[in-house]
């Protein structure tokens, strides 16, 4: 009888031990389940935060480009679009169908309705500028539209086939008569030597001309890769020595040259560059002189500035040409240019050295009353 209760007792700590067991596994199982759920929150929040990361990352790219980028849903309902789309098309579509110009709607609609990728090119405001659009479907039947203004690429496009073309005339011009003179002082040796002097005259005037083209061709070209500033140069003793090149050229041409050059400030650049604005500046303002006119030079400064005026009795300019005289080959006059052997480039190289050295140019004219130029370059400190 003794024997029951301790069998009633070890069964009872039997059955503790086991409960003990199970309790232990439940609470490792929960503590392993607590551990998971931890770990796929930590992957949730984890995978949360990069995409929030990549969508800040994609606004952040759309928001940057200069193209615009729309996206349109499959009921052809605005999805995206970024700011720059307002900046070319001067609102926010709503739609496929409120999207103007025409041409980038119907651009739209062709590459949704064929799923392919097309490209178009449209005019559009005042002043007028041009855009290029790309359409490509996505997935889901949405459509992707890219819109790129290009105005200053066909500016520039125009621009380089015009200088190809002026200067290809321009060469041709004294290229052609170097070889009439030539020629005719060839068959001129033997049938009339009495001409053979005028003709070498014509050859060595033409063959100047052309010289002074490739000249100033390379000027611009070297120009319009920037100038040298790590020198200061004393822009007074520049102008008093080009002054002193061109008295002769000034008295052949009957004009009367005046130089006040005042010492000013020293300006960072290039001697080289502001000796070539001097003398352009000045050259051209004798070639445009009648006998009888006068060109006067002053330098003087002016709040932290130098400032260049170059001033001329002659032709004048007339009001519509004054935005395109730093055109290169621009010319207000052909015919004058001809004569005087101008080349049309040297306003243009003027205006490179000017900006390059961080100034700018202005410049006022009157028809039949004389023109002035005023050249304002920041003082080297």
């Amino acid at each position: 009888m003794d024997a029951v209760p301790i069998l009633v007792a070890v069964g009872g700590i039997l059955v503790g031990i086991g409960l003990l067991a199970l309790l232990r596994r439940e609470r490792a199982r929960v503590r392993t389940e607590a551990r998971e759920r931890a770990r796929r929150d930590d992957e949730f929040r984890r995978e949360l935060a990069a995409a929030e990361d990549a969508r800040r990352s994609a606004d952040l790219v759309l928001s940057s480009m200069e193209d615009g980028v729309l996206l349109f849903g499959p009921d052809g309902g605005t999805r995206l679009a970024n700011p720059a789309v307002e900046a070319q098309l001067g609102v926010r579509p709503a739609s496929m169908e409120s999207l103007l110009p025409l041409g980038l709607r119907h651009l739209a609609e062709r590459a949704a309705t064929n799923r392919a990728v097309l490209a178009v090119e449209v005019e559009t405001g005042s002043p007028a500028r041009t855009l290029r659009g790309f359409a490509a479907p996505a997935r889901d039947g949405q459509v992707v539209l890219v819109i790129r203004d290009i105005t200053e690429t066909r500016r520039l496009d125009r621009v380089r086939r015009d200088f190809v073309a002026n200067a290809s005339h321009e060469l041709k011009t004294p290229a052609a008569s170097i070889q009439a003179a030539a020629e005719t002082i060839r068959t001129a040796a033997a049938e009339d030597p009495s001409v053979i002097p005028r003709f070498a005259s014509q050859l060595e005037r033409e063959a100047a001309r052309l010289s002074r083209i490739v000249s100033d061709l390379l000027d611009l070209s070297r120009l319009e890769s920037g100038s040298v500033l790590d020198e200061t140069v004393a822009l007074d003793a520049i102008v008093r020595d080009e002054g002193e090149r061109f008295e002769e050229q000034a008295a052949e041409a009957g004009v009367g040259l005046s130089v006040a050059a005042a010492a000013v400030p020293r300006v960072r650049g290039s001697a080289r560059d502001l000796a070539l604005l001097v003398r352009n500046l000045v050259d051209n303002a004798i070639r445009y002189t009648a006998p009888g006119g006068k060109v006067e030079v002053e330098l003087t400064s002016d709040d932290g500035e130098v400032v260049l005026a170059v001033a001329d009795t002659g032709l004048g300019i007339p009001h519509r040409d004054l935005p395109r005289i730093f055109e290169r080959f621009y010319r207000v006059d052909r015919a004058r240019s001809r004569e005087t052997g101008g080349t049309g480039l040297g306003l243009s190289i003027v205006k490179h050295v000017a900006e390059n050295l961080g100034g700018h140019i202005e410049v006022t004219s009157e028809l039949g009353r004389g023109t002035r130029f005023e050249v304002r370059l920041p003082s080297a400190g």
